[in-house]
């Protein structure tokens, strides 16, 4: 088949997986070959090998059962499909990988991909989810019964095509524009999270209204399923175990760098996926906060923040913040102070985080930094978390704005509870956050890491 049309013979059902595509040029007599690559291929899956006996050991041990992985991906489905529904949409097309993992939970080169558009997902609002994944690559998806078809990307990066992108984008969006024709039921509306100017101006020339799909996508993964947050409560014992396995290593002489590290290596060797910031800073460069991990020697009596921001198992975000002290000393009156500030603000506005509660009303009733560290307040109080950081976000509210998002909490949402205490002009500061499940019965810590005892006292 080409890259933009459907294998002869081809019926999409919905849930109803589908032989792969044959590549142009296979060798007459190869057919089956290629099958059976790519049935060794599928079998031999990162996602139907596991997470590995570390992993797997530490959530029996927290009494952790196995989601229903079948289950969530149709929950998650469906809840773009409403949302699709809701807005008269025909269908979306996804680019963001992590807007693909929500709506097929199959994976390639997430990183990669994320700045490199090779890779995109098509869901119809009544039709089939196809998949165009990268070159050769149709088994990564053969895990996941909601993808209906892989095709290959056709993709019209500068970089694989030169100054023929319109040739290329061209080629694209009629192979697009098929699949509304085919799948849209005369509806010609659809969304898009990722596009450039040119591949947006070829799908209006082919009479498509493109809309952004942002909207789509952040409230279809608001609300999580109870096999959503078993995979939650997965990825944070495993981040949790990772941060452990860090503190062991805290010691004067080692740099941020080479401590940083040990959260990566804890987060890979449990089968989790990437970290999106270098947050770890310590002593001077504790304050002000944002500051990138470095080369810099930690020494006894500096106090160590970071924000783990970790991908971990199942693809789900695990964000925490810790402050550390290193060194066997005791800590200083001033550490105790912001450390205290910290664990506040964040115990008094975990509280608030129960269903019903307006946006504005939570911002307006929470605790704030000390004075004279307000100054260097940390961007937000809340924000929404699940594959990554999501929806919504919620500023302190004297960064309250006439464009800022207000809404309602609900239960099945999860917020991260954010707090940075340093003062205005002072040498060190403190980072913490707790991640925390919305319930009907009112709010659900799920993170459980110990705080420095030293620093609590």
């Amino acid at each position: 088949m080409s890259s933009t049309a459907a294998a002869p013979g081809i019926i999409f059902g919905r849930h109803r997986k589908i032989m792969p595509y044959l590549p142009a040029g296979l060798p007459a007599g190869q057919a089956a070959l290629y099958r059976e690559r790519h049935e060794k291929a599928a079998s031999l899956n990162s996602h139907l090998l596991g997470f590995g006996a570390v992993a797997e050991a530490e959530w029996a041990a927290g009494g952790l059962p196995q989601p229903d992985i079948a289950a969530m991906r149709r929950y998650r489905l469906e809840r773009i499909r409403a949302e699709l529904r809701r807005r008269d949409l025909a269908g979306v097309l996804l680019y963001d990988p992590v807007n693909i993992r929500y709506a097929t939970d199959t994976t390639n080169m997430q990183v990669w991909v994320a700045h490199n558009p090779s890779r995109y997902c098509f869901v119809a609002n009544d039709g089939p989810v196809v998949l165009f994944d990268y070159f050769n690559c149709e088994h990564m998806a053969e895990q996941s019964e909601v993808v209906d078809q892989v095709r290959p990307a056709v993709s019209f990066l500068y970089f694989y095509v030169g100054d023929n992108q319109p040739i290329r984008i061209a080629r694209w969006a009629d192979g697009i524009a098929e699949l509304m024709r085919e799948h849209g039921g005369g509806n010609r509306r659809l969304a898009v999270d990722h596009l450039d100017v040119e591949p947006a101006a070829a799908l209006r020339e082919r009479g498509m209204e493109i809309v952004d799909a942002w909207g789509v996508m952040e409230l279809a993964r608001v609300i999580k399923s109870a096999d959503e947050i078993t995979c939650m409560r997965r990825a944070i014992v495993s981040c949790e175990a990772a941060m452990a396995e860090m503190e062991a290593a805290l010691r004067p002489g080692i740099t941020e760098n080479e401590l940083w590290a040990e959260l990566h290596r804890g987060n890979i060797a449990r089968g989790g996926e990437w970290i999106e910031t270098r947050l770890l800073t310590s002593g001077p460069r504790t304050n002000p906060w944002f500051q990138e991990c470095s080369a810099r020697v930690i020494e006894a009596g500096d106090l160590v923040a970071f924000d783990t921001d970790l991908i971990g198992p199942h693809g789900f975000c695990a964000d925490i913040s810790r402050t550390w002290l290193c060194g066997d000393g005791p800590a200083t009156s001033e550490q105790r102070d912001l450390f205290r500030a910290a664990i506040e603000q964040v115990e008094h506005n975990s509280e608030l985080l129960r269903p019903g509660i307006s946006f504005r009303e939570l911002v307006e009733r929470s605790k704030n930094p000390p004075q004279d560290a307000l100054a260097c307040r940390y961007s937000v109080l809340y924000h929404g978390v699940g594959l990554a950081d999501e929806y919504p976000t919620l500023p302190y509210l004297a960064d309250w704005a006439a464009d800022t998002a207000d809404g309602v909490l609900e239960a099945g949402m999860v917020l991260c509870v954010e707090s940075y205490v340093g003062r205005l002009g002072g040498r060190e500061g403190v980072k913490y956050e707790e991640q925390v499940l919305v319930t009907e019965n009112g709010p659900e810590q799920l993170s459980t890491y110990p705080l420095d005892a030293r620093l609590a006292a």
